[in-house]
């Protein structure tokens, strides 16, 4: 595989955390009232999409594969709730 072939592979791979990630984190400013120690917004959906790399990357070793449905729920979870903990919403 070419190395641009492998770039574009690796992006379209991670794209999807990025995307769900960061609208997490910009959504969340809008309807979470702001806890007085929660990082910036880009610091939120830097966190989301570390953990959602990470969700797919889990995905890709128990399935076999990428672009898998029961993937992209456990995506939606899991940056869901790193950004509740993230924004300070356990501590109401």
């Amino acid at each position: 595989m070419a190395p641009l072939d492998f770039l574009n592979h690796l992006l379209n791979f991670v794209a999807p955390a990025f995307a769900v990630g960061f609208l997490c984190a910009i959504l969340g400013r809008v309807s979470m009232r702001r806890a007085a120690k929660a990082p910036a917004w880009w610091a939120q959906g830097a966190i989301n999409f570390v953990v959602g790399v990470a969700v797919l990357a889990a995905g890709l070793v128990i399935f076999g594969r990428d672009g898998k449905m029961t993937t992209y729920a456990a995506l939606v979870v899991a940056c869901g709730t790193s950004q509740w903990l993230v924004a300070g919403g356990w501590r109401r």
